[in-house]
């Protein structure tokens, strides 16, 4: 294909600085295939990396945004596992295929490139299939939160019927999480400060809904509701002090999936409670290609929904930042075609 194409590109740090430019289409090399880019879901990395110094000393114009879903247009030479009109979805950590992650791995949007634009060219194995039951926009929610989710989920085995799975806010992470371990059977308490989300929450599966406002201590309150047992899971999303309540509500040999740094990305807990009750605490931090296809089987096999809040249109990606330090119930999307 020729021609030129809209992307949204960084030329120096800081949001006040991107641009919506025009640049060539570009050719996929030997091993890459071109995709259409359908839709582009965003994260709270995306805030950190633009806002918080991600792109610190660039160099040249950079393209954010890692999380991606499209139609692929070209395939180049030697390029097998993808026909054209194939629908895919960017794998969020490019070289990871499975097993332990490595000590350095790339990732869209960061040191390897972003996905933010009409078409992208990129290896074939950084690509996954589409679920069928998912249109792009949903598709594109998947590859950093849903996956996230599904590894802290599955990872170290996946929670048995009648356990107890918390999960910290409302953002895409987490209600993915209450959405998955629901459909395992396992009883979700979901922490929020709003009350119109709790009871939104609930809907999806949910059975129990604290407001960290009202409960500060929410800890208490999960064993409370444990019958002093506590949790089996925690999907920790805050960081900072908020890793020491998550210890004290943790059940014998359960675990806490570190994954968010809302509060900061310093940590601080009493490791009594975690020692006593033989707790682990595993680093998450998305997954592994293989994850993410065993996540687009089980969203296919559950008829799982994704949950939206917003879609903007390709040019409002600036609004669509500033929906994202408001805080979305659910996943934002930019439509791109």
């Amino acid at each position: 294909m020729s021609g030129t194409m809209k992307q949204w590109r960084l030329e120096q740090p800081g949001r006040q600085h991107l641009k919506l430019a025009d640049v060539e289409i570009p050719r996929p090399a030997a091993g890459e295939v071109l995709v259409r880019v359908s839709a582009v879901s965003l994260n709270y990395r995306e805030n950190l990396m633009i806002d918080g110094g991600g792109y610190a000393g660039i160099k040249e114009p950079v393209v954010p945004t890692s999380d991606m879903a499209g139609e692929v247009v070209a395939t180049g030479a030697g390029a097998r596992r993808f026909k054209e009109g194939a629908r895919v979805m960017a794998n969020f950590q490019t070289d990871w295929v499975d097993g332990p992650p490595q000590r350095e791995m790339r990732s869209l949007g960061a040191s390897a490139p972003g996905v933010l634009a009409e078409y992208v060219a990129m290896p074939e194995g950084w690509l996954v299939a589409s679920p069928t039951t998912l249109d792009d926009v949903q598709a594109s929610t998947l590859p950093c939160a849903g996956l996230t989710a599904w590894t802290a989920l599955t990872d170290l085995g996946a929670p048995k019927p009648g356990q107890t799975v918390v999960t910290q806010g409302t953002g895409g992470v987490s209600l993915f999480a209450v959405q998955l371990a629901s459909a395992m059977g396992a009883r979700v308490i979901a922490l929020s400060g709003d009350e119109g989300k709790l009871a939104r929450v609930k809907a999806l599966g949910a059975a129990h809904g604290l407001n960290r406002r009202h409960t500060p201590e929410w800890d208490a309150a999960v064993l409370e509701l444990t019958g002093g047992r506590g949790a089996d899971y925690i999907l920790e999303l805050a960081g900072g002090d908020n890793l020491g309540r998550s210890a004290k509500a943790l059940a014998p040999g359960g675990r806490i999936s570190l994954i968010g740094v809302f509060e900061g990305f310093g940590v601080s807990f009493p490791t009594v409670p975690l020692m006593q009750r033989h707790g682990i605490i595993q680093g998450i931090f998305v997954g592994h290609r293989r994850g993410l296809e065993e996540l687009v089987r089980a969203v296919d096999a559950l008829a799982l929904k994704p949950v939206v809040d917003t879609v903007y249109p390709l040019a409002d990606f600036p609004q669509a930042l500033e929906h994202l330090d408001r805080g979305p119930f659910g996943k934002l999307v930019v439509r791109v075609r």
